[in-house]
C-alpha cells in the first residue's frame, strides 16, 4: 500500500512540475506568437478545407475520409483479406464488384445526333465541346467494333478505314475517308462522310443514300459465302451491322426533316428484317417517332412487346409507359380534389407508373419539369444515370408537354417515390437498389460545365464541415489577437487555469491525505 502511495505522489509531482513549466512558458509569450500561432492555423485549415471541397466536387468523396478507409484502417487493425476465414466474404465482395461493374455499363445512345450537322454546330455557335474525350473514345471502339473485321486488309479501302475508325484528328478522319472513295464505293467511308463532314442533315441524308447502295450490294455478296469459312461469316456479319446502321440513321434523318410517318414505315421494316439486332435498340426510335404522330395505341403495343420483365428496362420505356397511364386521368386531374376523395383506379395506377419510372432514373423529373438546364445529350448513356435522363428530357419533353395536364401530374407525384425508397442504395422497391457508380461514370460522360445530378443527394462530409469550422474558428481568433492582444491574453490565461483546475483540485486531495512528513520527503526527492 505504502507503494503504491509513493508512486501516485511521485507522479502528482511530475505532474505539479510540468503544469509549472507549461505557465512558465505561456507566461513568456507575446501577443504576437498568439496571432502568428492563429494566423498560420487558420491559413493550413483553409489549405486543408480547399483541397477537401475540390475533391469532393470531382470525385464525390472525402479525400481524407478515403485515405482513411482504404489505407489507416487495414495498418490499425483491418482484417486480413487473405486468410481463410474471410474467403467467404472476399468471394462476396468479388460478387458485388462483378455487379457494380454491369449496372455501370455504358450503352450507345440511340438517338444519338450527328456530329457535323448537330454536335459541331452547338461547338461553332457556342465555343463549348458538348461531347468529352472518353465519349467519342467510346465511339470510336464501337466504330472499330461495328464497321471492321479482321479481313479488312484483303480490301484497299476497308483497310484505310480501318485505320480511319482509329484516328484521333476528325480532319484526318474525313481525308481517310475520301482517299477510300477514290479506290471504290466503299459504305464505311460514306457513313464517316456523314456522320462528321455534313453540316446539314439534308446533306448527310444524301450520304447515307449513297452509303445504303454500296452497303447492299456487299450485304448480298457476303451473304451468299458466309457459309465458305469463318473469314466471310465475320464479313457477312460486318455488312450486316453496317446495313443495318445505315438504314436506321436514314430513319432518323426522316425523323428530323418531318417525315416522320416514312421514318416508322423504315424502322418497322428493319425491326421485320432484323428481328434479332436488338442491340441497337431501334425500338426506342419507334417510340419517339409514334409519340410524334400522337399514335398513342402503336405506342402501348411496342410497350407491350418491350415492355417485359425478362428485357433490360430503359427510361424510354418506363415513362413512356407513365406517360400514356397519365394521359387517361391528367387532363382533370386536381391534387384538391384526389385529397378530399381519394384516388380513383385509373389515377392510382398513373401514379404507380410514375413512381416506378422515377425509381428506375430519378432524373429525368428535374429535366421534365424544367427545374434544371437541358444539354445536348452524350453519344452514350448510363443507363438510370444523369446521361440517360438528358437523353430522354431532351427528345421526349415535347410530347410530356402534349399531353394536357401530364407535367402537373407528374409534378405533384414524383417525389412520393423517395418515400418509399428510403435507403436506394441498400434495397430497391421494382428495380435492383440503385447503383453508387452512375456520378462517376456521368462525369466522365458529359461535358464539364454540365452540373451533374447526383442520387441520393450527398451530404458534405464530416471533415469539410470540420475544416470549414477549424478554419473560421482559428481566423477569428487571430484577428480578435491582433486587435485586442491584451485582452485576449487575459482569455488565454483564464482558459488554461481553467483548463488545469481539475489537476490543482487533485493536487490538493493529495496534499490534504497525505501526511505532512511524507509529503515533505517526497518534495526534497
Amino acid at each position: 500500500m505504502f507503494f503504491f502511495t509513493s508512486l501516485l505522489s511521485l507522479t502528482c509531482l511530475s505532474t505539479l512540475c510540468v503544469s509549472s513549466t507549461v505557465s512558465m512558458f505561456l507566461n513568456t509569450l507575446t501577443p504576437k506568437f498568439y496571432v502568428a500561432l492563429t494566423g498560420t492555423s487558420s491559413l493550413i485549415s483553409g489549405l486543408i478545407l480547399i483541397f477537401e471541397w475540390w475533391y469532393f466536387r470531382k470525385y464525390g468523396t472525402s479525400f481524407i475520409e478515403q485515405v482513411s478507409v482504404s489505407h489507416l484502417r487495414p495498418l490499425l487493425g483491418g482484417v486480413d483479406s487473405s486468410s481463410p476465414s474471410n474467403s467467404n466474404t472476399s468471394n462476396g465482395e468479388a460478387d458485388s464488384n462483378r455487379q457494380s461493374v454491369s449496372e455501370c455499363k455504358v450503352w450507345r445512345n440511340p438517338l444519338n445526333l450527328f456530329r457535323g450537322a448537330e454536335y459541331n454546330r452547338y461547338t461553332w455557335v457556342t465555343g463549348r465541346e458538348p461531347l468529352t474525350y472518353y465519349d467519342m473514345n467510346l465511339s470510336a471502339q464501337d466504330h472499330q467494333t461495328f464497321f471492321t473485321c479482321d479481313s479488312d486488309h484483303l480490301r484497299p479501302a476497308d483497310a484505310i478505314m480501318q485505320k480511319a475508325w482509329r484516328e484521333r484528328n476528325p480532319q484526318a478522319r474525313i481525308s481517310a475517308a475520301h482517299e477510300a472513295l477514290e479506290l471504290e464505293d466503299c459504305a464505311t467511308a460514306y457513313i464517316l462522310l456523314a456522320e462528321e463532314e455534313a453540316t446539314t442533315i439534308m446533306e448527310a441524308e444524301r450520304l447515307f443514300k449513297q452509303a445504303l447502295k454500296a452497303g447492299e450490294s456487299c450485304y448480298r455478296r457476303s451473304q451468299q459465302l458466309q457459309h465458305h469459312g469463318t473469314q466471310y461469316e465475320a464479313q457477312h456479319r460486318r455488312d450486316t451491322n453496317v446495313l443495318v446502321y445505315i438504314k436506321r440513321r436514314l430513319a432518323m434523318c426522316s425523323r428530323k426533316l418531318g417525315r416522320t410517318r416514312e421514318a416508322v414505315k423504315m424502322m418497322r421494316d428493319l425491326m421485320k428484317e432484323f428481328p434479332l439486332l436488338s442491340m441497337f435498340n431501334i425500338h426506342e426510335n419507334l417510340l419517339e417517332s409514334l409519340l410524334e404522330l400522337q399514335n398513342y395505341a402503336d405506342v402501348q403495343a411496342v410497350l407491350a412487346k418491350y415492355d417485359d420483365i425478362s428485357l433490360p428496362k430503359s427510361a424510354t420505356i418506363c415513362y413512356t409507359a407513365a406517360l400514356l397511364k397519365a394521359r387517361a386521368v391528367s387532363d382533370k386531374f386536381s391534387p384538391e380534389a384526389a385529397s378530399r376523395r381519394g384516388l380513383s383506379t385509373a389515377e392510382m395506377n398513373a401514379v404507380e407508373a410514375i413512381h416506378r419510372a422515377v425509381e428506375f432514373n430519378p432524373h429525368v423529373p428535374k429535366y421534365l419539369l424544367e427545374m434544371k438546364s437541358l444539354i445536348l445529350p452524350p453519344e452514350h448513356i448510363l443507363k438510370r444515370g444523369d446521361s440517360e435522363a438528358i437523353a430522354y428530357a431532351f427528345f421526349h419533353l415535347q410530347h410530356w408537354k402534349r399531353v394536357e395536364g401530364a407535367l402537373n401530374l407528374l409534378h405533384c407525384t414524383w417525389e412520393g417515390t423517395f418515400r418509399m425508397i428510403p435507403y436506394p442504395l441498400e434495397k430497391g422497391h421494382l428495380f435492383y437498389p440503385y447503383p453508387i457508380c452512375t456520378e462517376t461514370a456521368d462525369r466522365e460522360l458529359l461535358p464539364m460545365f454540365h452540373e451533374v445530378s447526383v442520387y441520393p443527394k450527398k451530404e458534405l462530409p464530416f471533415f469539410i464541415l470540420f475544416t470549414a469550422g477549424l478554419c473560421s474558428f482559428t481566423a477569428m481568433l487571430a484577428l480578435l489577437t491582433h486587435q485586442f492582444p491584451e485582452l485576449m491574453g487575459v482569455f488565454a490565461k483564464a482558459f488554461l487555469s481553467t483548463l488545469f483546475a481539475p489537476l490543482n483540485f487533485i493536487m490538493e486531495k493529495v496534499e490534504s491525505i497525505l501526511p505532512s512528513s511524507l509529503w515533505h520527503q517526497l518534495t526534497r526527492i
